[in-house]
């Protein structure tokens, strides 16, 4: 069987840490599979937050999740230190993916890398949307 394979992006633009908590962990006693991307989901909430941006709202548009993909890479246990790494790529009128890599604070090995792709998205409408030029002109910088 083939395995996804995620490449990391040529330079991250933000990083945030967080750590496993109880909820996150599976019958295994280490971090459950769909807890990655929960985490992921927080770490943009923040590096969009500190752009000044929300999911609903980057520059008068919001956004969507078209696809994810996940490669798990080591163990994550309860209390451990999560840095998260974000950089986007593949960029196109309508969105871009967003990849993550997670690695353990304490022994610097990577946990995970994700990606997620991300369209925007009219909320009021319910149509896809252009990126705003605003926003590619900030992620240029």
């Amino acid at each position: 069987m083939a395995r996804i394979k995620i490449a990391l992006p040529d330079q991250f633009i933000y990083q945030t840490s967080m750590d496993v908590r109880i909820g996150d962990i599976n019958y295994g006693g280490h971090m459950a599979n769909d807890a990655i991307l929960r985490l992921a989901h927080e770490a943009r909430l923040r590096w969009l937050k500190s752009m000044g941006y929300s999911e609903l709202d980057v520059e008068g548009v919001g956004i969507i999740m078209a696809d994810a993909a996940v490669m798990y890479r080591a163990e994550a246990f309860h209390g451990d230190s999560l840095l998260f790494k974000l950089g986007v790529c593949d960029s196109n009128k309508y969105g871009l993916d967003i990849v993550y890599q997670a690695i353990d604070g304490n022994s610097g090995k990577e946990v995970a890398r994700l990606k997620t792709g991300i369209v925007f998205f009219d909320y009021q409408t319910r149509q896809v949307a252009v990126m705003p030029p605003a926003f590619v002109t900030r992620l240029n910088q």
